[in-house]
């Protein structure tokens, strides 16, 4: 269990976003059914950030549901992401990145090789991995 790797619980299918794209585009996303709450931001083939469910809320502060509100088109994903965030490469362990997240300061951990993000891994998986597990 301790050297399970975190590509045997990670999202490989991901929705992906670059810095330039407003946050409509982020709005739709997030809109869709059984949605993951976490968007890579990635530039040139390299993740450069990655945006939460709470960032996007956070910055549109009282916007309504409407795609006409000014600030779906005025901001864009760079404006709301996390720059540089943790990252995890396919090699390491459930262990290593449940040990991350009960830090309390992360939700979800990109998996990069290469700089190329290859999957996402978040708390939900873990949780799934341990309750899961016999």
């Amino acid at each position: 269990m301790k050297t399970t790797p975190v590509t045997k619980i990670m999202t490989r299918d991901l929705v992906c976003v670059s810095p330039d794209q407003k946050i409509l585009d982020i709005k739709h996303i997030y809109e869709k059914k059984n949605f993951h709450h976490h968007i890579p931001v990635i530039y040139d083939g390299k993740l450069v950030g990655i945006i939460s469910l709470v960032d996007f809320m956070y910055r549109i502060k009282g916007a309504g549901l409407d795609d006409s509100e000014p600030v779906y088109t005025t901001l864009s994903a760079r404006d709301i992401m996390t720059s540089n965030p943790v990252t995890l490469k396919p090699e390491s362990t459930i262990s290593e990145a449940a040990e991350i997240f009960a830090t309390g300061r992360y939700r979800a951990l990109p998996i990069v090789e290469n700089e190329t993000i290859v999957g996402i891994v978040t708390t939900a998986d873990i949780i799934h991995y341990y309750l899961h597990k016999a």
